[in-house]
């Protein structure tokens, strides 16, 4: 696993983690990886400074956590959207764009669902005024 760095055209910095270099240059030709801010494809590498202390093994245990346990306000808080999302709409994987412009034009009934779409469905769909919105969390389980 490899950690990098990201920046996307609109500035915004973040991280996120791929099974090897290679698997992050094929994701990001696809257009797969995408700015966990505002959902631009538009996404490179930014600067990074490798870690390299190594803790005494009583240290790195007191500090040890679970990579998903939320430690500042903000992952507190996706935390709990997350929880809020999973708990109360539907997850429709890569259905949701034909499903919410199905449900915006009144041929499926109306209800909550999230998944994921293509940059270009993405695009399609809020040009054609269908409420839509990124959501900065990924499925459980779903990993680069």
């Amino acid at each position: 696993m490899i950690r990098y760095a990201l920046r996307c055209a609109q500035d915004h910095r973040f991280e996120s983690w791929f099974q090897s270099a290679e698997a992050f240059d094929k994701l990001a030709a696809a257009g797969m990886v995408t700015c966990a801010i505002c959902g631009s494809g538009k996404v490179d590498k930014a600067l990074m400074a490798p870690s390299v202390k190594a803790a005494p093994k009583a240290e790195a245990a007191a500090e040890a956590r679970p990579l998903a346990t939320p430690t500042t306000e903000l992952e507190r808080k996706i935390a709990e959207l997350k929880r809020h999302v999973e708990q109360n709409s539907d997850y429709v994987g890569g259905d949701f764009a034909r499903l919410a412009r199905e449900m915006h034009e009144g041929a499926t009934e109306h209800r909550a669902i999230w998944g994921e779409a293509k940059p270009d469905e993405a695009r399609s769909l809020i040009e054609d005024g269908v409420p839509v919105a990124p959501l900065p969390f990924r499925p459980t389980g779903k990993s680069n």
